[in-house]
């Protein structure tokens, strides 16, 4: 067989590519789908936009590159993560739509819960931080906000998944309902060292066990897709949260490897092996991808805004009409002027954790231009960056020689380079940036024998991009304090209104 499937469901597209035998991309289709937004802080996505626009993209990549159903030996899946959705067991229909991961709907009940004294118990047992980030409180909101939920969840007529789940049930048929241990890391219901769903978890935020998904590896036979749906029955045999999806591949296979991911958000994540340890400077702990059948961990540091602040500038303020303009917009002048962007658009996320945060946008100008806006808002996606590796230089115990980057805003050269500069560190950027569907699609490959092993990965490896930092270490570090300066007045702004 040709090719490996790796479905990409995000939280703006789907995408799906096919990748040959030496791991190059063969054909690639992606569709946008609708953001929801029903209120301030709240944003919602349509369960069938999802699995649709997942199917179609599949269909389209395959027709492009001229390829038939059994022509692929496997498929596997990576996903937005922390979204929830819950569905009816019997007619696969969504109860409500899917609470997205930006979500800050439930930031009074996280308030709540902190005041009782709960975020302790939290940390120790999830690796998590007590924040609407993860799925467990918009669970618990949708069994108490949606009529009759409850009682149909506690009847064992619901069931919750994150994305990858609400997936693969449909993509079967509603025979599977399983999710792997990188997305059952996220839920904060999770007991990472034990590896398995927390009973007390599940009792603090009252939500039934029968609801929760099978946790399966995620590399491994899976289930097959029902003909029906146009894929024939291709074999599902890989499944990865995209962040854990993305430091597999970029072959981050040992303690201290580490990438970032610039995506709609940024996601700093190092291998710390198999011990689990939280970490003193608010990131968090989660699982990551194991070949070995081991629970394998990783620091986390998550960025709620980061390639999404380049959408914001086309969408809001109208200032481009396509993303990829941005760089152009830019290079209009030589830098920012002083002008510094907060993207604080849903809170901020590591190492602040402040669901109050808002969006600032200060140091204008009557000289200030569009361009240096564009500026800004490109340099805010790597200050946050910086502002991560920082707290996880001093709570890992492993230092950094590079940074391997992926994502869209990955092939930004502007970007890239202002990243190097601020870490003072070389910026590695691989041939194939969408190593996100990489990394599903290794998964999948390694679990039918499409690859052998990760030594044959290695090999097939192309030559990375190398952005050296060049700027002035002083001028650097004023420009860290500015952002600092910013990020303190973003803080707690809609505290009150929340409350």
């Amino acid at each position: 067989m040709s090719y490996i499937l790796a479905l990409d469901q995000g939280t703006t597209s789907s995408r799906a590519i096919l990748f040959s035998p030496n791991g190059e991309i063969a054909a690639q289709a992606h569709q946008e789908f609708r953001q929801i937004y029903p209120e301030g802080g709240w944003v919602e996505h349509d369960p069938f936009d999802i699995l649709t626009t997942q199917l179609s993209s599949a269909i389209e990549a395959l027709a492009r590159a001229g390829a038939r159903p059994r022509d692929v030996a496997a498929l596997g899946i990576t996903n937005q993560r922390e979204t929830v959705i819950v569905w009816d067991r019997e007619t696969s229909r969504p109860i409500y739509n899917a609470i997205v991961w930006q979500d800050r709907r439930t930031a009074p009940l996280c308030q709540r819960l902190a005041a009782d004294g709960v975020e302790s118990t939290i940390v120790e047992r999830t690796g998590l931080l007590l924040d609407p980030y993860f799925s467990a409180t918009k669970i618990a909101w949708l069994l108490e906000n949606v009529p009759g939920a409850r009682e149909r969840a506690e009847a064992g007529k619901l069931a919750f998944g994150t994305v990858d789940s609400w997936l693969i049930w449909n993509l079967t048929s509603g025979k599977t309902h399983v999710t792997d241990y990188t997305n059952a890391s996220r839920t904060m219901l999770f007991n990472l060292a034990k590896g398995r769903w927390d009973e007390d978890l599940l009792k603090l935020f009252n939500i039934p066990e029968q609801m929760m998904p099978e946790v399966v590896w995620s590399s491994g036979m899976i289930g097959e897709v029902t003909t029906t749906l146009g894929l024939g029955s291709i074999p599902i045999a890989g499944i990865a949260g995209d962040q854990q999806s993305a430091l597999f591949g970029q072959l981050c296979l040992h303690p201290g490897d580490a990438k970032n991911t610039y995506g709609t958000g940024c996601f700093l994540l190092q291998n710390i092996g198999e011990k689990f340890v939280t970490s003193k400077n608010r990131l968090i702990t989660t699982l990551v991808c194991s070949l070995d059948r081991k629970l394998e961990y990783a620091f986390e540091g998550s960025i709620f805004i980061g390639g999404a602040v380049v959408q914001w500038l086309r969408d809001n303020l109208r200032l481009i009409q396509k993303s990829s303009e941005v760089e152009a917009l830019a290079n209009t002048v030589h830098d920012s002027d002083g002008v510094v962007l907060v993207p604080a658009f849903v809170g901020l996320g590591a190492p602040h954790w402040d669901a109050h945060a808002s969006g600032l946008l200060i140091g204008l100008r009557r000289s200030t231009q569009p361009g240096h806006i564009a500026r800004a808002a490109l340099e805010s996606i790597a200050f946050q960056v910086a502002d991560v590796m920082d707290a996880m230089l001093s709570g890992s115990g492993h230092s950094f020689s590079e940074l391997r980057v992926d994502g869209g805003a990955a092939v930004n050269d502007m970007l890239m380079q202002f990243q190097a500069d601020l870490l003072g560190l070389p910026v590695l950027r691989p041939a194939v940036t969408e190593t996100t569907a990489l990394g599903a699609a290794y998964l999948a490959g390694l679990a039918v024998g499409f690859w052998k092993d990760p030594r044959e990965l290695w090999s097939l490896r192309k030559n990375d991009v190398r952005f050296e930092p060049s700027r002035d270490r002083a001028e650097i570090t004023a420009m860290r304090e500015r952002w600092r300066q910013a990020v303190e007045r973003s803080k707690h702004w809609t505290e009150e209104e929340i409350a």
